[in-house]
């Protein structure tokens, strides 16, 4: 496992990008907190991030690679387009999806809406390199404490990663969620 930090992953971008369109498991900086990713398109990949997470039975949020990817493959209505000015920026926006396959099966479980973040945060700029929408969740098993530095990061956790980009201690919380679909708004 390797860390890497910001100016490493912008000197190796193309190394950095294929490694995630290979579906290898990693973690994430974000805007909010540490995230661990994945290629949304790779089943095998997601499976591991939900078994590393001990999360079975509820859809995962995904980090965008553009505005132009969430017009192409969810439903825009009028409190969607609304919600969708608010980015990029620290929101997990709940949309319907146009069609279920966009996205591996495991990620939605057969749900028809998806938690689509695009984050004010330089990461986004590799994830829209890959050009692929990625697994963000946080980088924790389920009901734990998030992780907001090394020193929390769970051992079992750091064991499975194939690479941490790392940027320090962060002090922030979890993204605040917009569901579109069914009209509400929680900050957690």
């Amino acid at each position: 496992m390797e860390i890497l930090t910001k100016t490493e992953v912008q000197k190796r971008y193309e190394e950095i990008t294929e490694k995630i369109a290979q579906g290898l498991v990693f973690i994430h900086p974000s805007d909010t907190i540490y995230g661990l990713g994945c290629n949304a398109l790779d089943e095998k990949a997601v499976a591991k991030v939900r078994k590393l997470k001990q999360q079975f039975h509820q859809p995962m949020s995904i980090w965008v690679p553009s505005i132009e990817w969430v017009k192409k493959n969810c439903v825009l209505n009028t409190p969607a387009e609304d919600a969708l000015k608010k980015l990029p920026g620290p929101y997990t926006i709940v949309l319907k999806l146009k069609k279920k396959n966009v996205l591996a099966q495991n990620v939605t479980l057969g749900k028809e809406t998806i938690g689509i973040r695009l984050p004010d945060h330089w990461f986004g700029k590799v994830v829209a390199k890959a050009g692929i929408p990625i697994i963000t969740t946080s980088a924790n098993k389920n009901g734990q404490k998030f992780m907001t530095s090394l020193q929390n990061l769970e051992k079992e956790i750091e064991q499975e990663v194939e690479f941490i980009i790392y940027e320090g201690p962060k002090e922030a919380h979890p993204s605040k969620i917009m569901n579109v679909v069914e009209g509400w708004m929680k900050e957690r």
